[in-house]
């Protein structure tokens, strides 16, 4: 484009303007908010190539409006000037190459963040303790096994697992986005045929590792099917959403096998099932579901009832819809309605039951100039839109909400080069950024997320750190669990206490302010783009303040770290005990260390020992014991780029004194 348009003028315009909105004077005297004025200046270099053109013309006019309203004076139009001619140096650097949105190289703003810790604002609940995956049948292979441990142990809050495919006919035999239980076939004659076998190694795996089953009724068995040919798909290749998702061809032979299964899974294992959740289908608005919305109405209803007539209290919820979006917004309307005032199919009564409404907010990454882009804001975007939608519900308002699906992009087991985010601490800094706005977003419309389900466990028989969505990979943990296992400890949480009630029945957010936090508004209309959101969260759990530090952005490329300066009052006691706990680009990071070895796709026997210690959550400051004054601590860290931090407090009193290190 040429540089001497009036749109390109426009937008240098617009820009310097609002660079200015970032500088405040008074009394002739100008004071620099450094950090957003320096932001705002970097934002011009994109016209910054036409400078030679534009900038006398832009001051000039700038200025001109600027007096004319009798709002500017001189002393800012002189650091307007000086701020654009720092910024004409480095704009001048891209100019051989203005496509390529490169990293900025210079020092970035020191951020102070503040806590409150005499200042709650609110009760702190989990909802990070939510998993689940297309492959059921992986959850009882050894590595499996050894996650499903280890998410059981991030801290005493249960956990939840959300598997698919547990009515899906097959030999048990798990591939990329399959698995199969075969728990109903029939006889040549039509006489069903139960088999429980397989749902039993899913169910003792999950329950053997004290985690709790969010179980989804689905898909549909082959002889079940309205239109069972083909059924198994072949992915990658060709159409995945085969005979599977299909409605059934006899709806009384279904209603008695979903009987069936909650009877089983009741007698096996006993009282615990009343603390399950429960669901039908998952994702109907699009090719899962193969029938109209008002069949999946009436699955909804029949598979209620049917569950309900075995375990009358059972938690039922849906309808798992995808977003919210212009697409699935309808669908979810209308489900919310028939739940209302809808004609139930297998009672004839008015309405069906709904203890939670679960809809699925992805986000949407991109690969650009040689690196990922990802966009937390579109996952945030979807958040919103369905709490608009459920919020606009007098009587579902207060129902909890499960994001069933909430992650950076739509496929776990997709390959591709917008996906290379995921062997490393973007995906978990990420997770953090989302999982942080989701909790502001409930309180901007007074709704309950109960959980927020993060599609992610393993894949078997795949080589390491093949770039698939996971937690961990042949046994060897990913940066983003240690993300999670931040997350555990928040509240005053620890893996070796039993008791997720009393661990968090006093545990409180805490007044919490970061310098280098963007607004909530601006990550959802252009998540991260700009610059970092460097941010923070703060509990307290009786004597202990946890504070979680990131800082993050879309783009992954190299950039300046923040230097933090955390100030954390209202502190009670003569001291405290002070430590820290990271994952980053060397802390935390089994990635970086596998790249070191060369990336072997098979590591041997000594590599993945090694690799497993490494990926682990690395305790980076020891603990010790840290001076206040008048209540207050002081604490300076570094936060690179695409990285989380938790420290943590623990108050010590006069009876406790010296502490214990």
């Amino acid at each position: 484009m040429p540089c001497y348009t009036p749109i390109i003028l426009e937008r240098f315009l617009d820009s310097l303007i609002g660079l200015e909105k970032f500088c405040t004077f008074s009394r002739g005297q100008v004071t620099i908010r450094r950090s957003k004025c320096l932001a705002r200046a970097r934002l011009l270099r994109p016209t910054l190539f036409c400078f030679p053109y534009l900038y006398g013309a832009a001051i000039v006019e700038g200025m001109r409006m600027r007096f004319a309203s009798g709002r500017g004076s001189l002393p800012v139009a002189v650091l307007l000037s000086v701020v654009m001619l720092f910024s004409l140096r480095a704009g001048l650097a891209q100019a051989g190459n203005p496509g390529n949105a490169a990293p900025e190289t210079q020092a970035a703003a020191p951020v102070s963040i503040q806590v409150h810790a005499a200042q709650p604002t609110g009760p702190y609940t989990p909802i990070w303790n939510y998993f689940g995956a297309d492959e059921p049948n992986y959850v009882y292979a050894p590595n499996g096994k050894k996650l499903l441990g280890e998410l059981a142990a991030l801290s005493p809050v249960p956990v939840y697992y959300r598997p698919h495919n547990l009515f899906t006919t097959g030999n048990g035999e798990g591939s990329l986005k399959w698995g199969s239980t075969n728990v109903y076939t029939e006889k040549p004659d039509g006489t069903p045929v139960y088999d429980f076998r397989i749902t039993d190694q899913i169910f003792d795996a999950l329950i053997e590792n004290h985690v709790r089953p969010l179980i989804e009724i689905g898909f549909m068995p082959e002889a079940l099917s309205t239109h069972p040919e083909p059924y198994r798909h072949t992915f990658p290749k060709g159409d995945i959403f085969t005979g599977w998702t299909y409605p059934p061809k006899d709806e009384t032979k279904w209603s008695k096998l979903v009987a069936a299964y909650a009877a089983h899974l009741r007698d096996r294992y006993g009282k615990q099932t009343a603390t399950w959740l429960w669901e039908v289908w998952n994702e109907p608005d699009i090719g899962y579901w193969h029938g109209t919305p008002a069949e999946y109405d009436r699955l909804y209803d029949l598979t209620a009832a049917a569950i309900r007539q075995q375990l009358p209290t059972a938690k039922i919820g849906g309808p798992e819809a995808t977003g919210v979006s212009d697409h699935s917004e309808p669908f979810l309307r209308q489900f919310l309605d028939h739940c209302a005032r809808g004609v139930n199919a297998a009672t004839g009564g008015t309405g069906a039951p709904l203890d939670f409404i679960s809809y699925h907010p992805k986000g949407n990454p991109k690969f650009v100039d040689g690196h990922v882009v990802m966009n937390v804001g579109a996952q945030l975007r979807a958040v919103e839109r369905g709490m608009q939608v459920i919020s606009s519900y007098p009587e579902w308002k207060h129902t909890p909400i499960i994001l069933g699906e909430s992650d950076p992009e739509g496929c776990a087991a997709c390959h591709g080069s917008q996906n290379g985010y995921r062997n490393g601490p973007l995906y978990g800094v990420s997770v953090a950024e989302a999982t942080m706005r989701i909790y502001e977003l409930a309180r901007k419309y007074d709704v309950t997320v109960e959980g927020a389900v993060t599609w992610a466990f393993e894949f078997e028989d795949q080589p390491a750190f093949a770039g698939f969505r996971e937690l961990a990979t042949d046994g060897i943990d990913k940066p983003v669990l240690n993300v999670f296992r931040m997350f555990g400890m928040l509240g005053g949480g620890r893996a070796e206490q039993t008791s997720a009630a009393n661990v968090f029945s006093d545990a409180a957010w805490l007044a919490t302010v970061s310098t280098g936090a963007l607004s909530l508004d601006d990550v959802v209309e252009h998540s991260a783009t700009g610059p970092p959101d460097v941010n923070a969260v703060a509990t307290r759990n009786g004597e202990v303040v946890d504070i979680l530090l990131w800082n993050y952005h879309d783009a992954d490329f190299p950039a300046p770290a923040a230097q933090v300066h955390l100030t954390v009052d209202g502190l009670r006691g003569l001291t405290v005990v002070s430590s820290e706990f990271r994952m980053d680009a060397t802390h935390s990071n089994a990635y970086q260390v596998w790249k070191q070895m060369g990336s072997p796709p098979q590591p041997t026997e000594k590599q993945v020992e090694e690799l497993q210690n490494t990926g682990m959550l690395q305790q980076t400051v020891p603990d010790h014991a840290l001076a206040l004054r008048q209540g207050t601590a002081d604490i300076d860290l570094t936060l690179p780029q695409q990285a989380v931090v938790l420290v943590r407090l623990r108050e010590v009193t006069v009876q406790d004194f010296p502490p214990k290190l």
